[in-house]
């Protein structure tokens, strides 16, 4: 490379990357291969609108590729082209919600989301994000007992406030979901305008990579639209995928079709076609028989993490995971330790995890009561549960020095 300053900052990032333990659960490790189509020469090209329907020439292989990318997305969730429509375009997983929401959900509309410190996402109807000032979130959390969903009080508050979209899907909740009991809830809601049922929309970003490899819930059986980042346990790069049930409506519009809208011209301008044929080959990768061996480690590496670390005396929030990631209460069980200064503590030691809020949070976002790992990225580097279990204890000695515990 000529530019020597961005060539040192690579290569300080890759020493940086190989050196440390890394248990953030929002991150991963691509291929070369995904790393080498994600810079290749698509990246030149310009392809506003959709294959076949597009505003510049010189698109016949841009269409090939989407169209491939759309197939392998299918292919790798094990669905029919004949019920899902597929939306490789967007650029991340925020603008995937937001379109969703703006293509089904009028302004100053109800969109039922988990709260942020129970484990929601910003683009779930919080206040500081667009989706809370465009739209009203009807927020729920968790069992203040279990912290794990209580799908009857769910229920009940969906019928009181009838939100005309329900998220079903997590940043920082640890436990298996049932889609069924989510699809009972949506279709309990009585709305107004002569429509049953609220819309139910599953962001699965975290456990995507999960749901491909058949070890967590898919939510396809039930959901209306589904959402997912690419770069966690997909193990692609920096992107989002939106699923769409095709002949569900709204009014006299199929939902894919409104949601494509809202995509493109209504969010975004031309595709990232360098992204997206990074994104069908991370497809092609999750398809394979190797992916299915992956994932189920995953969810076997993080519970090996969480049952070390409760032995050890920390507290995992709602008592263990079903997932690529959990939480642990540095704080509020009475260690005394601040989320943000564990962060820290452990990142000074070569261990990269998040700050992140809990159930019942009594602090500050910004530095939370607890932290959140997962195993996503160090099962990609061939770890096992007896490695877990070692990166456990070595979490227990950094945190305990100098604190309460």
């Amino acid at each position: 490379m000529k530019d020597k300053e961005i060539q040192k900052l690579i290569e300080k990032e890759t020493a940086r990357q190989k050196k440390v333990i890394n248990l953030i659960p929002s991150e991963n490790y691509v291929s070369k291969d995904v790393l080498t189509a994600l810079g290749s020469i698509f990246d030149n090209k310009y392809a506003e609108g959709y294959p076949k329907k597009r505003y510049y020439g010189g698109n016949t292989f841009t269409d090939e590729l989407e169209i491939l990318c759309q197939n392998r997305a299918r292919k790798a969730f094990g669905l029919s082209d004949k019920l899902w429509h597929v939306n490789v375009q967007p650029h991340s997983g925020s603008p995937a919600n937001l379109s969703v929401y703006l293509a089904l959900v009028p302004p100053g509309g109800k969109i039922m989301g988990m709260t942020l410190t129970a484990g929601g996402h910003l683009t779930h109807g919080q206040k500081v994000s667009i989706t809370g000032k465009m739209w009203n979130q009807v927020p729920y959390g968790v069992d203040p007992k279990t912290e794990k969903l209580d799908y009857l009080a769910l229920k009940k508050l969906a019928r009181k406030e009838k939100p005309n979209l329900i998220v079903a899907g997590f940043t920082a909740y640890p436990r298996a979901v049932d889609f069924k009991k989510f699809r009972e809830i949506a279709d309990s809601v009585r709305l107004p305008a002569g429509r049953q049922g609220a819309f139910l929309m599953v962001d699965m970003s975290h456990v995507a990579g999960l749901v491909a490899g058949k070890a967590y819930n898919s939510p396809f059986l039930y959901a209306d639209v589904v959402t997912t980042t690419t770069h966690k346990t997909l193990r692609g790069p920096r992107s989002a995928i939106i699923f769409s049930r095709k002949g569900k409506k709204l009014g006299d519009k199929e939902i894919c079709v409104l949601i494509d809208k809202a995509i493109f011209p209504g969010l975004q301008g031309g595709p990232h076609m360098g992204q997206i044929a990074g994104v069908a080959v991370c497809l092609k990768e999750a398809a394979a028989p190797a992916f299915k061996k992956y994932a189920k480690q995953v969810v076997k590496n993080c519970q090996a993490l969480a049952k070390e670390l409760g032995k050890l005396g920390w507290r995992i929030v709602s008592g263990g995971t079903e997932s690529n990631l959990l939480l642990v209460d540095t704080w509020m069980s009475g260690k005394g330790l601040p989320g943000k200064e564990a962060e820290a503590k452990l990142e000074k030691a070569g261990i990269i995890v998040n700050k992140n809020t809990i159930p019942g949070e009594t602090r500050s976002p910004f530095d939370p009561s607890g932290i959140r790992l997962g195993a996503g990225a160090e099962t990609t580097r061939g770890r096992k549960e007896k490695d877990m279990i070692k990166i456990a204890r070595k979490i227990d000695t950094i945190l305990r020095n100098g604190t309460k515990g």
